[in-house]
């Protein structure tokens, strides 16, 4: 194949073949949404498979970020703006750092019980939620206090779904389905989906047309620069655990709007990889693991 393309001969047969089998490729059937989410099910492991885990544990490492963004230069008082050829925009100098991975481990059981330790410079960050109340702990803010979740905070949370997906019984968990057409995701078709929750948020979900596996689905919006961003969620590179497909990598792109609150054209924010290294279905967990961290106050501590 490598000494093909080195060809120009062996380069336009290929590029030929290819035009041919796109054109030949036939279009994705007309499903419903149920049908479309039913084809996900069984392609996730099945019904019953989902139905029967009652718990899981997901461990890895997430990006912390990093500073990849760009900068907009500020002149000084009796400077000029330096403006590129191009698009008559500011010049913007590069500032990049590259992304720095954090080992976390998350507890998920059911109903909606989340418990989440993430490793930062040799301290420990919690944010635990037992299906109504959340807390969390930010040591590596020299904040030492258990904190409750904000308004914001709890709002986001009771938007997330039980640890099998939105999909899967959608219907016993209030869910609302229609489906909203078909549309590419990185060269490929997708069912996209729009799903009302039961809180009466909505969001999307784009199912693979081949694999009927969950390609994509919008994340909580972010905010930044005094603006919200749209958030999209990646899954990629699904592999079988005890019979069910689970992505391993989530990778989260935050959608650059036409300009920020101060008016300035927004930057793109490079995407942020999630790695799970390893999946238990299944585990035993202690009966207060959920519950608010018994982690001591300053005032206890003094």
């Amino acid at each position: 194949m490598h000494q093909a393309f080195r060809r120009i001969c062996g380069c336009l047969i290929l590029a030929a073949c290819m035009a041919e089998a796109a054109a030949a490729a036939p279009a994705p059937a007309k499903l419903s949404a149920a049908e479309v989410i039913t084809k996900n099910v069984a392609a996730r492991g099945g019904l019953q498979a989902w139905r029967a885990v009652q718990t899981m544990s997901l461990s890895g490492k997430t990006g912390a970020g990093g500073n990849q963004r760009a900068t907009l230069r500020v002149p000084t008082q009796g400077q000029a703006t330096v403006v590129t050829k191009k698009d008559d925009q500011p010049e913007v100098p590069s500032r990049r750092v590259e992304e720095v991975y954090l080992p976390f481990l998350m507890e998920l059981a059911r109903p909606r019980k989340m418990r989440f330790e993430l490793q930062v410079a040799g301290q420990t960050a919690l944010q635990v939620y037992d299906g109504v109340n959340g807390w969390k702990l930010r040591p590596y803010l020299n904040r030492l206090d258990v904190e409750p979740y904000t308004a914001d905070e709890m709002k986001a949370a009771s938007r997330e779904s039980e640890l099998d997906g939105p999909l899967v019984d959608y219907a016993a968990k209030g869910t609302r389905i229609e489906s909203d057409g078909i549309e590419k995701v990185e060269d490929r078709d997708t069912y996209k989906l729009k799903l009302t929750l039961k809180s009466g948020a909505v969001i999307h979900v784009w199912v693979d047309a081949q694999t009927f596996l969950e390609t994509k689905i919008e994340g909580q919006p972010r905010r930044l620069d005094g603006i919200y961003h749209p958030v999209e969620i990646y899954y990629r590179d699904y592999r079988n655990v005890n019979g069910l497909e689970i992505p391993f990598v989530l990778e989260t792109k935050v959608v650059p709007v036409t300009k920020t609150a101060m008016g300035l054209r927004d930057t793109p924010v490079p995407p942020e990889k999630t790695l799970i290294e390893k999946v238990v279905i299944n585990p035993k967990f202690d009966a207060g693991l959920f519950s608010k961290p018994a982690i001591p106050t300053k005032s206890a501590a003094r």
